[in-house]
């Protein structure tokens, strides 16, 4: 699990509101997010697999907020590599105050031909990835006196609406979605929260079926992000074991 970058250059402040883990975080989603989160002030562990050019570009704009900013590789589908990526956060950022798990692999395609291996990766990337990190992270975060977890889920899943298209990705997240609950239960009594954003049809999704939404437009990141950010926030010091939907209305 080779790492790259390091600490933010010479004169950045410490970010005065912790430290904040977001897995796969180099694009996309996970980018908006680490992004955001170094606005805010939290010094910030840009996560990749592959995409180390781009971890670095994000890790370099999060500086730019004053904040110091770290990027770790690893395979988060993989146990061992999962929880090496939390406790070398945890060092390098001096504590994790917030862990956002976003990393999870999509599939479409007809239930007649999904086969095992996909079903298989589906499951390691969306659900055992998440259990992983959360599972070394809250005792961090127990000792510390609390923390933020944030997994992300899938509109919908609390509904169970068939889809057989992604049948495999859609039971996943609703797994995410029954331990992040279980979670919030057991660390409550710790000063830990937890908590899930399950967006449904954004503006960088693979499949725009704008028809469908209620809303008649897909989600803006921004709108994911700002979801994130309340739950990160003091006035949501009371929330634990919810799921917040970002979903223009979808599944209705």
């Amino acid at each position: 699990m080779a790492e790259a970058g390091g600490a933010g250059r010479a004169g950045d402040r410490a970010g005065d509101r912790g430290g904040a883990l977001v897995t796969g975080s180099a694009r996309g989603i996970g980018r908006a997010l680490v992004l955001a989160l170094a606005e805010d002030g939290y010094d910030v562990a840009v996560h990749y697999r592959a995409s180390r050019q781009a971890a670095e570009e994000v890790a370099a704009q999060a500086r730019d907020a004053g904040v110091r900013a770290v990027t770790l590789q690893a395979d988060v589908s993989v146990e061992a590599e999962a929880r090496a990526l939390v406790g070398r956060a945890h060092g390098e950022l001096g504590g994790l105050r917030v862990l956002i798990n976003n990393v999870g692999n999509y599939h479409v395609g007809p239930l007649a031909e999904l086969d095992a291996a996909t079903w298989h990766a589906m499951f390691a990337s969306n659900l055992h990835a998440t259990f992983y990190t959360c599972q070394t992270a809250a005792p961090l975060m127990r000792a510390a006196g609390g923390g933020r977890i944030v997994n992300l889920g899938y509109a919908g899943a609390e509904q169970l609406v068939a889809r057989p298209s992604i049948v495999a990705y859609a039971a996943a997240k609703t797994a995410v979605i029954l331990y992040s609950k279980a979670l919030a239960r057991d660390e409550a009594r710790h000063g830990i929260t937890v908590n899930v954003v399950s967006p449904g049809v954004m503006e960088n999704s693979r499949t725009l079926p704008v028809r469908e939404l209620p809303l008649g437009r897909a989600g803006r990141l921004g709108e994911l992000v700002a979801a994130v950010r309340y739950l990160l926030s003091d006035d949501a010091a009371y929330v634990t074991g919810t799921t917040l939907e970002v979903a223009g209305g979808w599944n209705l």
